[in-house]
């Protein structure tokens, strides 16, 4: 079975996670495809798959032999969904032998325009893969996890030799808790991939650190009709402390290696407000000082209005995996020549996020992210191609073979 193949048939199951649950897995939802998974792999051989109580899904493949003295490699993609845009009753729609040019999404009409998305034009003579408009594709990572999966089909049906290889599936990476109750030990892995990224060829070893600051604003309400000098309105003062960050460091003016401070949430009346950031940058350095920056406007609001005015709660969320691959940079190595041998040019890019395998990396399981062929993530625009999720496949089998010598 090629690769597009079980990407039609795990697209349709619903699997978007749950930021607001509390539970692990996020949603129920998510054990749907997890157990067809487990199905699938123990079809292969995989005897030992299986699902545990947190929606975690493992199994392997033991070495051939002759390579039970390699490395064990592991790779891994997640099965949830972003809750960004609608993931249920996906209908992929394939577009045979694109012609390069503007796409109609056929249940809204909504086109994806070349001008918007110039990589439309380098898809030209490919299988275009494409949700029907009112859904996302799902292909983050539904991809990556069918990309695994006929990759390990390949090895077993063609007999190629391989060192003992770790496969795992994980619930709620799109809402940053995929590696939370990740079982590294039982996995078995000496170090892995993560199958996670956009175009085929791509190897991301890079990603921002992340931390979140949530600033809560206590005013004082009096009748407007007598509140000069006397009311605090904190809506206001919320809005205060937003213009003192810079503009030119925020999503909308940022890229490459710029960092920003990203207003996600706001509300509040003339008593409470309440601001919600992300903040993001790949030196460590310089996040603290958007940290530090962030508590001193709090510290001047409160000299401005009275102590205890404004509050500032900020929480790390991950770090630059780019630390702990270093001493592991044959990962990287690898990954480069197997993208050759696959006729790519490996392309090598700061991500501007973060994955399962920043976290697994700072537990211990160095971890780089490799391209599936998908574009456009999270939006009802997601697509990717029949051909790149064949070569993302082929660049798995082609780093199997190194690391079996």
């Amino acid at each position: 079975m090629r690769a597009y193949e079980r990407l039609l048939k795990y697209a349709r199951v619903y699997t978007t996670s749950d930021p607001n649950s509390g539970t692990h897995p996020s949603a129920e939802r998510e054990f749907d495809l997890a157990h067809i998974l487990v199905e699938d792999m123990k079809a292969l051989g995989m005897e030992d798959a299986h699902v545990d109580e947190h929606c975690y899904v493992y199994g392997t493949l033991p070495a051939t032999p002759g390579c039970e003295d390699q490395h064990a490699l592991g790779l891994i993609a997640h099965m949830d969904t972003a809750p960004d845009a609608s993931g249920e009753n996906v209908n992929p729609i394939l577009h045979e032998n694109y012609d390069g040019r503007d796409v109609t999404l056929p249940a809204t009409g909504m086109v994806m325009k070349v001008s918007t998305f110039p990589f439309l034009k380098d898809l030209k003579g490919e299988t275009l893969i494409t949700s029907d408009g009112t859904t996302l594709l799902g292909a983050d990572d539904k991809a990556g996890v069918a990309e695994i999966l006929t990759a390990a089909e390949t090895l077993i049906a063609e007999g190629r030799p391989h060192g003992k290889l770790c496969i795992a599936f994980t619930p709620d990476e799109e809402i940053g808790e995929g590696a939370e109750l990740f079982d590294i030990p039982g996995f078995g892995a000496d170090f892995a991939y993560t199958v996670d990224g956009g175009d085929a060829g791509s190897i991301e070893y890079e990603n921002f650190n992340a931390a979140s600051a949530t600033v809560t604003i206590r005013g004082f309400s009096v009748h407007p009709g007598t509140a000069k000098d006397t009311m605090i309105n904190a809506s206001n003062v919320a809005m205060e402390f937003h213009q003192a960050l810079p503009i030119t460091a925020r999503p909308e003016t940022t890229e490459g290696r710029q960092g920003f401070y990203h207003l996600c949430q706001m509300y509040g009346d003339v008593t409470t407000a309440k601001l919600g950031y992300i903040l993001r940058d790949h030196d460590a350095a310089k996040l603290q000082f958007k940290k530090d920056n962030m508590l001193d406007i709090a510290e001047f609001l409160n000299g401005k209005y009275g102590e205890g005015t404004v509050t500032v709660e900020i929480k790390d969320s991950y770090r630059n995996m780019l630390e702990k691959i270093k001493p592991h940079f044959h990962l990287v190595e690898t990954a480069r020549k197997a993208i050759e041998k696959a006729g790519l040019t490996p392309e090598e890019v700061p991500v501007r996020g973060g994955t399962d395998g920043a976290m697994l990396s700072w537990k211990g399981l160095p971890c780089p992210n490799l391209g599936t062929g998908g574009f456009n993530f999270h939006g009802v625009c997601e697509c990717i191609t029949v051909e790149r999720m064949d070569k993302a496949a082929e660049v798995l089998l082609n780093i199997v073979e190194i690391y079996s010598k």
